[in-house]
């Protein structure tokens, strides 16, 4: 082999290599996207989970959001109040006091209270056996089914299944809002984490229906807002339902329920 003709080949790809890293350089200065300082120090306190309980598209997309003034500084719910302080410093603002939030499940229809048509086996999945005989083996079609939906989705083991019904953890729960997304059921929602009362039970249906299929569902009766001085309960649809922002804490609507099912 010539070594004469290996030197220039290799003189040639060497020179080749030079010229692409220029233009590749002029290019990458000529078309660089120009980041706000502030962007990046938002996402440098933000938690990292990319959870997407923000509305946003992971922690990038809520720094941007954010220093764009898209978005409040305390939009983080894993973060919360500390994290808000943070982001608030960087952009010179107050953050504000945040409340926390906590996931709420709104059935109390366990194994024992709740009744079952039929013994189930196939597939463990809510979503498919909302598809399934009479909407599943659950006797009440609008309570949860059990399967776990809303513990897979949880990224901080803040869910778990207990005597048949999906049960949060207030302690370890970052108000993310993957659960809700993930109940076919649209059995969960964020209250206050020092919230003093809801209602465990998501049924629409007449109280008479209700009593067949399940001990503890609420049965519509209206007692709770007859008693509550703050006009903070009202039924609708033969459900009742808490307004947390006038909710007192008083306690007489859960002494009240003939059902006990607002704890």
């Amino acid at each position: 082999m010539d070594v004469q003709a290996i030197i220039i080949a290799a003189v040639v790809v060497g020179i080749v290599g030079i010229v692409i890293g220029i233009i590749l350089g002029i290019a990458g200065e000529k078309f660089k996207v120009e980041v706000d300082p502030n962007e990046e120090a938002i996402l440098g306190v933000l938690p990292g989970n990319n959870c997407g309980g923000c509305g946003f598209a992971g922690c990038s997309g809520l720094a941007a959001a954010i220093a764009k003034g898209e978005a409040e500084v305390g939009s983080c719910p894993v973060g919360g109040a500390p994290v808000a302080a943070k982001i608030g410093a960087i952009m010179g603002q107050e953050a504000g006091e945040a409340v926390r939030m906590t996931a709420f499940v709104k059935c109390a229809g366990t194994c024992e209270q709740a009744g079952t048509d039929y013994n189930y086996i196939g597939e463990q999945s809510c979503a498919m056996v909302k598809f399934i005989s009479n909407g599943g083996p659950k006797s009440c079609n609008h309570g949860c089914m059990g399967f776990g939906e809303c513990v897979a989705a949880c990224p901080f083991d803040a869910i778990h299944i207990q005597d048949g019904i999906a049960v949060v953890d207030k302690e370890s729960c970052k108000a993310c809002g993957k659960c809700i997304k993930a109940c076919p059921q649209e059995l969960i929602e964020l209250i206050p984490y020092d919230a003093a009362h809801a209602v465990r039970c998501s049924s629409k249906d007449m109280g008479k229906v209700v009593m067949k299929v399940c001990k503890v569902g609420c049965i519509g009766c209206r007692m709770c807002q007859k008693v509550c001085e703050a006009g903070a309960i009202t039924v609708e649809n033969n459900i009742a339902h808490i307004d947390q922002e006038k909710c007192t804490g008083c306690g007489k609507c859960a002494e009240k329920c003939p059902k006990k099912i607002i704890c």
